[in-house]
């Protein structure tokens, strides 16, 4: 059971539950809706993993931009821990997809051109998202957005390197190299991640069968076994055979992926890249997700004996009863005194101007003409 506040932060709904903790959606005492994450305790048992998460914290303070869930405010050293981004409503890709069916070319590649937008000013801050999936992604009232980038590495040891029986990331959506790696990840295990959630994006399905984790884990990391694209469209199977390339110094670069996605947006739909974004809302937002705020943490809370703004408020006028027992009216303003009208200042003396100006025409006779 949740708490009923956090940090200066009000619980007011589950959201989701995570692999990571629970998500609630919570206020602040100013109003502002924040989706609040409690961190499972026992992945922050270890000081080094809960330092390592306070650093992680400090980074994601710098990522910026409108398609990223903006850090709010945390505490890796609370118990539990917790971090607050703000709340974006609406369903995630992979909530869409299940209810409404596989997206439209044009719609899903101009998606993906955002997404990568997005992961580039992550990795400009030296993070990386390590866990990018459908379920990461809400298609909220401005566009898509991602959520969850950075946190994956919570439950992983120094440069992508797992505990026994633990892996960074999703199977369905993990790069080769994150199963089993003995270098630092790169920006290329996010490129993966990406074209894995495009592909689920247009197709509905995943990039290999569902399977049990381990099972599924040695059919990514055997180069001989190659990802599903069946129903991926043609215009996008070179870009995405390239993303899933198994050497990860053979993949695209975020800013190469993001220009072909636009080419292809735009070229399959006829349509410019802004109209392109404003079909992405119309058709993907889902305003009835939309989780409200009770009247009661909304509304100030005004000191009966002062008002809003601090002042006392004026007090009623008196109706006490005189000594008669009848109610006496209410004072009234005496007369104001009259006051004695201003008198007009005297007019100028200006005759003399006038017979000056005369005398000139008179010598002019031409100006009069």
């Amino acid at each position: 059971m949740a708490p009923e506040r956090i940090g200066g932060y009000r619980i007011v709904d589950l959201i989701a539950p995570g692999g990571m903790g629970e998500v609630y959606l919570a206020v602040s005492p100013t109003a502002d809706r924040v989706a609040l994450k409690l961190i499972k305790p026992e992945l922050v048992e270890d000081e080094s993993i809960r330092a390592r998460f306070a650093a992680e914290v400090d980074s994601l303070k710098q990522v910026y931009g409108s398609l990223v869930a903006r850090l709010e405010d945390a505490d890796p050293y609370a118990d539990p821990p917790w971090l607050a981004v703000d709340y974006v409503p609406g369903a995630t890709l992979r909530q869409h997809v299940d209810a409404h069916g596989p997206l439209p070319l044009p719609t899903a590649a101009m998606i993906a051109a955002l997404l990568a937008e997005g992961l580039a000013k992550v990795h400009q801050q030296g993070l990386l998202h390590r866990d990018l999936k459908p379920q990461n992604v809400i298609l909220g009232p401005a566009g898509p957005r991602l959520i969850d980038f950075g946190l994956a590495v919570l439950i992983g040891r120094e440069h992508g390197q797992t505990r026994p029986g633990e892996m960074v990331g999703t199977p369905a959506y993990m790069a080769p190299e994150q199963i089993d790696s003995d270098g630092e990840l790169t920006s290329a295990v996010d490129v993966y991640g990406l074209a894995a959630t495009v592909v689920y994006a247009l197709t509905g399905h995943h990039l290999y069968p569902q399977a049990h984790g381990w099972h599924l884990v040695r059919r990514i990391a055997d180069p001989a076994d190659l990802p599903d694209l069946t129903g991926l469209p043609a215009e996008l199977t070179q870009l995405i055979g390239a993303m899933l390339a198994f050497d990860s110094t053979a993949r695209p670069s975020l800013a190469a992926v993001k220009d072909r996605m636009l080419q292809v947006a735009t070229a399959t739909s006829g349509s410019s890249v802004a109209d392109l974004r404003r079909t992405v809302v119309e058709t993907t937002f889902d305003a009835s997700r939309e989780l409200s705020i009770p009247p009661e943490l909304t509304d100030p809370v005004v000191d009966p004996e002062r008002g809003i703004f601090g002042d006392p408020e004026p007090e009623p006028p008196s109706t006490d009863p005189g000594p008669s027992g009848a109610e006496q009216p209410a004072p009234v303003d005496p007369a104001p005194t009259p006051v004695d009208p201003i008198p007009p200042a005297p007019r100028p003396e200006v005759s003399w101007l006038v017979e000056q100006v005369r005398q000139r025409y008179a010598r002019r006779p031409t100006l009069l003409s």
